[in-house]
């Protein structure tokens, strides 16, 4: 492709904010012309889209904070999470076929992983709303002909970023998989919830969101 576009803030554990990558600039294909009659370059037309179609003066502290993250990016230990980021999603999108859940393609070869839930007779809203009341973290989204409206949903979306990043590991997938599983399966149910939230509280009390 030609253009491609990323976050800062997910897998890579920066600041929030966007990257726009690009190849060998190009002649843009959509007929746009400079005033002596030559079609503008696409780099020129990102560049005008950013600024100052959607931003305006540079947070110096945001861009500073980005180098960081992109230096850490080098090191063998990014390299080392992002090996581990993706043993993690692979152990989990196994536990959930071994429970019957019906992963989007069939399992993951990346960081993150798509369900159907339409067979365990729940929406991505209603499993994505009682996760949260157990202190779980997902994305309602969005399945291959879907019959829901994008507010309410049909699937929903797993990563292991952040669970890889608080030390879990692959042998630690079943458990937390065992526990998403509890919460969909009994999601009217909130003592069945609050159970989970105070096992899921447990599990993390050690493992430190930042470290210093």
């Amino acid at each position: 492709c030609h253009v491609v576009t990323t976050t800062t803030h997910k897998t890579l554990r920066g600041p929030r904010g966007g990257l726009i990558l690009m190849g060998e600039d190009f002649e843009n294909p959509f007929g746009l012309k400079l005033k002596n009659g030559s079609l503008k370059k696409m780099s020129s037309l990102i560049n005008l889209a950013v600024f100052p179609g959607n931003q305006g003066g540079p947070l110096e502290h945001v861009i500073a904070a980005k180098a960081i993250a992109f230096r850490e990016a080098l090191t063998d230990d990014f390299m080392n999470y992002m090996v581990q980021v993706r043993q993690n999603a692979k152990s989990m999108a196994k536990e959930f076929v071994k429970r019957n859940y019906n992963i989007i393609s069939d399992g993951t070869d990346n960081h993150m992983m798509l369900i159907d839930l339409r067979n365990k007779n729940i929406s991505g809203k209603d499993a994505e709303m009682a996760l949260v009341k157990a202190d779980i973290t997902a994305n309602k989204n969005m399945v291959p002909f879907d019959d829901k409206s994008p507010f309410i949903t049909s699937g929903i979306r797993f990563g292991t970023p952040a669970i890889t990043t608080r030390g879990l590991i692959e042998n630690e997938m079943t458990l937390i998989v065992d526990l998403i599983d509890k919460v969909i399966e009994n999601h009217n149910n909130d003592n069945e919830i609050m159970k989970v939230k105070k096992r899921v509280n447990e599990l993390m009390k050690d493992r430190s969101l930042f470290n210093y």
